[in-house]
């Protein structure tokens, strides 16, 4: 029996570094076992299924195997498709009657992320901008995109997520990958 997971790769072919090419990621995932991979955009998204349950697993192996062929080390987050139907469902804005590009999924890997790690931060200096946490998510509402997003930027600083990797998608990404999910256990 497999499971269907999304892999989440931070910070590739941003800015012409650390290239990826979506195409050499399917073929090296597939080469680790895996079945049934799609990427999705370029931005280092991708969708398979396997056997193997532990998702911490995946995602040393997919690290390890990316280094040794591309040459750099990715951090790579693996959640499964419940995971990610649960994000979508729990979101705490109306994510219906949003732009995607305005609300952003934070994932994180590692320990559990509490609120006590945000507590330097003043919501109030960052209105209308605000974030909620999950399950291993931070949820961000940015009404000007997070490029423009001062909310993104302090959120991002060196230091408050000490010991956690991080990566962000929008959430028009996160309803693709929600759907390929789906349409793969299909």
């Amino acid at each position: 029996m497999t499971t269907t997971y999304a892999a989440l790769l931070r910070g590739i072919n941003v800015g012409g570094n650390r290239k990826v090419p979506m195409a050499e990621l399917r073929t090296l995932m597939e080469e680790l076992g895996h079945d049934a991979v799609k990427t999705y955009l370029n931005s280092g998204n991708a969708v398979f299924a396997s056997a193997t349950r532990d998702q911490d697993a995946l995602a040393a192996g997919l690290e390890e195997a990316i280094e040794k062929h591309f040459g750099f080390r990715v951090a790579c987050m693996v959640r499964s498709g419940p995971y990610l139907r649960s994000v979508l469902d729990a979101c705490p804005f109306p994510a219906a009657e949003l732009p995607g590009k305005q609300l952003h999924a934070t994932f994180f890997s590692g320990p559990p992320v509490t609120a006590e790690r945000f507590t330097s931060l003043d919501p109030a200096a960052f209105l209308p901008e605000e974030f909620r946490l999950g399950d291993q998510v931070l949820y961000l509402y940015a009404p000007d995109g997070l490029g423009k997003s001062p909310l993104g930027a302090a959120l991002s600083r060196p230091g408050l997520l000490k010991g956690v990797e991080a990566t962000s998608r929008n959430w028009n990404t996160v309803k693709a990958l929600v759907e390929m999910t789906e349409a793969t256990d299909a």
